[in-house]
């Protein structure tokens, strides 16, 4: 790979340098203040995505300008995921002393970790910075946002939305900026360089760079998910949710189901309540025909991202599909890996079907599907039957088990599940990442431990290895 100009990198650094800057001293005035303060601030930041008008021109923007989602779901997506996000910091202490354990001796504090570079992506272009912009002031810290090429202009209407709630409650615009055009991935890797923190989401090439970047860094792993049905399903329930959540912002989450794994006693039912529903399970020769046109060198095409399952079938030459509006289009898949690309992310109202004997079965094919693409992130699972999602947890290489609800809602937390709400899920080492939670303010903090003397325990030899030498002696 060619090397920058020396001159540019350096004119480039110093650019940088300088929001980073302004960014310290507006994280200094912001390390001063009290709890209520910082509240005040956080719900600032809210307000100014969650007004209707606001919220609306941002919607817009972000379909126009990305070519991306629908703008009624984004609408929807931008309230309900502020409102939730908001509704988990409302009690949550970030400021000063957090925790005290009497009986450990234990006291901790809250401080900032300073200033976070946010990466964020071309399909959540308002929502996730909003996210990461809250987050990172509850913390007390500044932000500066280095948004996708694409999702810049939305970015940018934001932080002037922020800008002028900051001006009402009197905080230095400052705490929160954003990397200027032209936004490419060497003044990107700069600020992560400079910042103290970097969080990112998006492409895994924006994530491995964030890792490398030498700065601590938060990465989420890809999105591939799949839900299983089992033969104890609401067949018309599951239909609902998967509908739901597969054609919600026409996929462009990465918490949409990529693949249904049917049990064989619920196959026929369950692709019968989704056809009821819109959606078009394509034949052998249409499904190659669509391979080809969303496949290209291996690669998916950008041209088929977001768009609508109506749209893709019109470019795939399904006219008569195309003019009965489907809600999906579905086709039959019995292979993994690259050459059976159905059975990776599509980031569209694509959805790759997956015949099981029995849930053993449908658990082996889940795996395999994962050690493709998704591993680490999360599965889907309609059943009856509670034990099962137990079993998932304990042999799937996932961080979530989502029973019976639609997935793409309720992976980044919903106000109807006990899940954070986030929109940057970890997938553990399974998918390359550092943690497995639903990101939160507390990734924000830097923690300090105060540790008081106690009343001295010491066990006893026998407490600790009784059994063990109980049963192995004590050779």
């Amino acid at each position: 790979m060619l090397s920058r100009p020396p001159a540019l990198d350096a004119i480039a650094a110093a650019h940088v340098a300088e929001l980073v800057t302004r960014a310290r001293v507006a994280q200094r005035v912001a390390e001063g203040y009290d709890q209520a303060r910082v509240d005040e601030l956080v719900l600032a930041a809210g307000w100014a995505l969650m007004e209707p008008a606001r919220n609306r021109e941002l919607a817009e923007l972000a379909v126009r300008d990305t070519g991306i989602g629908r703008v009624d779901d984004k609408i929807a997506k931008n309230h309900r995921k502020t409102l939730g996000l908001l509704r988990d910091l409302q009690q949550a202490p970030s400021v000063g002393v957090i925790a005290e354990d009497a009986a450990r001796g234990l006291i901790e504090i809250a401080r900032p970790v300073g200033v976070v570079c946010a990466i964020t992506p071309s399909t959540n272009p308002a929502a996730t910075p909003a996210n990461k912009i809250i987050n990172a002031l509850k913390g007390r810290n500044a932000v500066i946002v280095a948004p996708s090429p694409k999702g810049a202009s939305t970015c940018a209407r934001l932080l002037q939305f922020i800008h002028e709630q900051l001006d009402r409650v009197d905080a230095p615009r400052d705490l929160v900026q954003m990397l200027p055009a032209p936004i490419d991935k060497a003044r990107t890797a700069e600020l992560m360089r400079q910042c103290d923190l970097v969080v990112a989401t998006g492409s895994q090439a924006n994530v491995r760079a964030a890792y490398a970047s030498g700065t601590p860094a938060f990465g989420v792993g890809a999105g591939n998910v799949a839900g299983i049905v089992d033969d104890t399903a609401d067949i018309e329930a599951a239909a609902d949710r998967i509908v739901r959540s597969k054609t919600f912002d026409n996929a462009t989450s990465c918490s949409s189901e990529n693949a249904l794994v049917l049990l064989e006693p619920v196959r026929e039912a369950l692709l019968a309540a989704l056809a009821s529903r819109g959606a078009v399970l394509l034949h052998a020769a249409q499904k190659q025909q669509l391979q080809s046109l969303m496949w290209r060198d291996g690669k998916l095409s950008p041209g088929v991202i977001g768009q609508s399952a109506a749209a893709i079938a019109a470019k795939a030459g399904f006219a008569d599909i195309a003019q009965r509006q489907p809600t999906m289009l579905l086709v039959d898949e019995d292979g993994f890996g690259p050459s059976h690309p159905f059975s990776g992310e599509k980031l569209s109202p694509v959805l790759a079907v997956y015949r099981a004997r029995d849930f053993a079965h449908a658990c082996a094919m889940v795996e395999q599907i994962y050690a493709f693409q998704g591993a680490g992130h999360s599965v889907g699972l309609h059943s009856a039957r509670p034990e099962r999602a137990l079993a998932l947890g304990l042999a799937l290489p996932v961080s979530r088990v989502i029973v019976n609800q639609a997935h793409c809602i309720a992976t980044g937390g919903s106000f109807d599940n006990g899940l954070p709400f986030s929109l940057s899920m970890g997938c553990g080492t399974w998918g390359r990442n550092n943690f497995s939670d639903n990101m939160t303010y507390r990734h924000y903090l830097n923690i300090t431990r105060i540790s008081r003397p106690i009343a001295e325990r010491v066990p006893g030899e026998g407490e600790i290895f009784g059994p063990f030498f109980a049963k192995h002696g004590r050779a």
